[in-house]
């Protein structure tokens, strides 16, 4: 069965095309809102260069629609605009979303897509939080976090590949500050370089850069295929 992925470069929809591919699904495209103001609560705001780089590692088509208000109406009108598009272009019968524990996402996802008269597929759905980043890093994802923001949550995380040790070093501190160790309550964005659908890997090259007290950004100054 077609499928599109909305896709945000991020572990989670990463994640979640790579389960789709491994439980059948012929994913034939990548579906992607931009985004045009800050703190949506609806979509994460994707690096669009990187995203053009991911899916040309991927192999797949990328479909992009801004979002322009931040007022839910208008998200939402992007995401009709975006699946119909898709669902005509390519025939797509499934929609692939990466949402782990939001309700508020995964029931408008669900909502726009079976107004189009397509089925809406969550394979991370209520995945268990506290064994998450184990389980991408152990499925071959390779990660790094662009932004943090939780009182527990070191800078030094930030702009670095996580690795097992990495990802058991932020369960402990989850752990112990109290914060959602797969990230969902908002502590971290991540972007993903590479998985085991990815043909080139992504590099990144930046710096880390202060916004608040416990608010940190890395600021991507350049990416290319290696």
């Amino acid at each position: 069965m077609k499928a599109a992925v909305l896709f945000t470069g991020g572990k989670d929809s990463t994640y979640a095309l790579h389960l789709s591919f491994l439980q059948g699904y012929d994913v034939v495209a990548l579906a992607s809102i931009i985004p045009r103001y800050e703190d949506s609560t609806l979509y994460h705001k994707p690096f669009l260069e990187v995203l053009k780089l991911q899916a040309e590692s991927i192999g797949l088509p990328l479909e992009i629609e801004e979002a322009t208000t931040g007022e839910e109406g208008g998200e939402i009108r992007a995401l009709y605009r975006l699946l119909a598009r898709v669902r005509d272009r390519y025939g797509v019968k499934v929609v692939v979303s990466g949402a782990v524990l939001s309700d508020y996402q995964r029931l408008r996802f669900t909502m726009v897509a079976e107004n189009l008269g397509l089925i809406s597929y969550t394979p991370i759905w209520r995945i268990p939080q506290d064994k998450y980043l184990l389980e991408i890093v152990d499925a071959g994802l390779e990660f790094m976090l662009v932004s943090i923001s939780a009182y527990g949550l070191p800078p030094t995380f930030l702009g670095k590949i996580i690795n097992k040790d990495d990802a058991l070093e932020i369960i402990r501190l989850a752990k112990k500050y109290g914060f959602n160790p797969a990230f969902e309550g908002g502590e971290a964005e991540t972007l993903v370089i590479y998985a085991p659908l990815f043909r080139r890997r992504v590099v990144i090259e930046g710096y880390a850069d202060k916004r608040g007290t416990h608010n940190y950004v890395y600021v991507v100054k350049n990416a290319y295929l290696d």
